[in-house]
């Protein structure tokens, strides 16, 4: 019988995905009017979250009427944007005759934005439908500039985005869509606009980076043109995710976020995720609690759970978080990455558990509200709640990169720490 190449290489052809322009620096947001101007949009879609009175959707907003470019604004993305939020800016591009989009704020806004371009490109059809690898089949879709806010997702730069289904509240459902149609055409990311940017979000933003820079850099693919990106992302954060939450008009530590977040991304867009993003999703979409702060809680856990498949990897991760391990074993080096992890955590305030969070436990929290009325307010940690997020994680898209192999039963230890436990 002949060998076939899935029974000797989980992935035996690696795809690596493109990355869109971007203007990265001080005073690169100055620079969203002409860019405008030069993609061809004269009427544009302005789409964000709460930003609306904080001075910078003023700011943008001016810079890009000086350039004769019309603007609609959309402020009715919510965190984790919903299905609703994408089919409702598709409607009010629609209704406006928009010819571009612009999106302003972290990977909310930008998910969101991706999702509506999808919509209006295939006529209308539900965002539901593209959730998966691929799944658009018209490359012409609205021109998009993302301006990021947070250093966090890194949205402007990958080819995925982050949809909540809420067809069924009874079985809600976070998807991830994987697709080079949604590339944005430019990025602009300027650490001057990071500098709003409350202190427990630019924490939780942070955790999600060093997930997207840890999961490429331990994945199922171990793909090499990720790797570099990885290890680099993972000494920025280390380095600098202290002083840009407690200290917010530090350019240097701004700056070093700002970048941390944009090469992570890059590593993730062809190097893959793992469990800590769906584990993340499974909660968010029973609990729309902030995607950051999930990954905050999750990455120990998960971290933890893959040291038997990489050992020599997390014993590097020790390294570039700037541990000494000179004298430590490979194993013990490896172990010292969720200790720092955990550390980190520790020095930001993270909530050590999932069932310490409630409605009070950050500003701007959406538990309990909009679709979420009634699933109360706090969280649900008993073992039939355990069990369901651990099935919702078996079927997202980011789990088959994660480098240990994974079972509903093999998780639900994993989960019910992450939802009770303690360090």
């Amino acid at each position: 019988m002949a060998i076939e190449l899935n029974q000797i290489w989980d992935f035996p052809i690696k795809e690596f995905h493109p990355f869109p322009k971007a203007k990265l620096g001080v005073g690169a947001h100055d620079m969203i009017g002409v860019e405008a101007k030069e993609l061809g949009m004269t009427r544009v879609l302005l789409m964000t979250t709460g930003l609306r009175g904080s001075g910078i959707i003023e700011e943008l907003k001016g810079k890009i009427e000086w350039q004769g470019v019309d603007v609609v604004v959309f402020d009715e993305v919510e965190s984790n944007p919903k299905d609703y939020n994408v089919m409702d800016a598709a409607a009010r591009y629609q209704e406006e005759k928009c010819d571009g989009i612009i999106s302003v704020g972290g990977g909310s806004s930008h998910d969101a934005a991706k999702g509506a371009r999808m919509v209006i490109s295939h006529d209308g059809r539900n965002i539901n439908e593209f959730q998966g690898f691929s799944q658009s089949t018209n490359k012409e879709n609205p021109k998009h500039i993302a301006v990021s806010t947070t250093a966090g997702t890194g949205s402007e730069t990958s080819w995925a985005y982050v949809i909540t289904d809420t067809s069924d509240m009874d079985n809600p459902h976070k998807w991830v869509a994987f697709d080079d149609n949604c590339l944005v055409d430019l990025a602009i990311d300027d650490p001057l606009m990071f500098y709003s940017c409350p202190e427990h979000f630019t924490a939780f933003c942070g955790f999600d980076v060093l997930a997207h820079c840890s999961e490429p850099y331990v994945s199922r693919l171990d793909f090499a043109p990720s790797l570099g990106n990885a290890k680099y992302a993972i000494e920025l954060t280390a380095k600098y995710l202290r002083p840009a939450t407690y200290e917010p008009h530090n350019l240097e530590a701004r700056a070093g976020m700002m970048h941390a977040q944009y090469i992570a991304a890059q590593a993730f867009n062809s190097g893959g995720l793992g469990l800590i993003h769906s584990l993340s999703h499974a909660f968010s979409a029973f609990y729309d609690s902030h995607h950051g702060l999930n990954n905050a809680i999750a990455l120990p856990r998960v971290w933890e759970y893959n040291l038997p498949a990489r050992y020599e990897r997390f014993a590097d991760i020790a390294k570039l978080m700037g541990v000494d391990t000179r004298n430590m074993t490979t194993v013990q080096a490896a172990d010292a990455a969720v200790e720092e992890a955990i550390r980190i955590s520790k020095d930001l305030g993270i909530p050590e558990n999932f069932g310490e969070l409630n409605v009070h436990s950050y500003e701007k929290n959406r538990m309990n509200t909009g679709k979420y009325a009634g699933k109360g307010e706090g969280v649900d940690t008993s073992e039939e709640q355990i069990r369901a997020i651990s099935e919702h994680m078996m079927g997202d898209a980011c789990t088959p990169g994660n480098p240990r192999e994974c079972t509903v039963e093999s998780m639900i230890p994993m989960v019910r720490h992450a939802m009770t436990g303690s360090y």
